[in-house]
């Protein structure tokens, strides 16, 4: 009985996961994230923000430039991919726009 149990169990899964604000959708199913930090300086206890870009893979291309994404660890897709796109957490305003652009 404990054995179906853990089996029913969802596993939590040990990837990190980052949210985050597209900022180019130029290549094909490749989306480019940045994700800002923010944290206290050691020292001056300013609050400081730093910026980073993470490449992810977006199979429908369903993310546009100002999307706010949720974007999930996973295996080397290639050279620069490491990510690949969970959600869309937010849509930009500018995204039917965009969509009318490309059809």
């Amino acid at each position: 009985m404990a054995e179906t149990k853990a089996a029913a169990a969802p596993r939590k899964s040990k990837r990190k996961v980052l949210v985050g604000e597209v900022v180019s959708t130029k290549m094909q199913k490749t989306i480019v994230i940045e994700v800002t930090r923010k944290f206290s300086h050691p020292l001056y206890t300013r609050v400081m923000s730093r910026d980073k870009r993470f490449y992810a893979h977006d199979e429908n291309k369903e993310a546009h430039v100002g999307d706010v994404v949720r974007i999930e660890e996973t295996r080397p897709l290639s050279k620069l991919k490491r990510w690949r796109l969970l959600e869309i957490v937010r849509r930009s305003s500018l995204a039917p726009e965009a969509a009318a652009l490309t059809v």
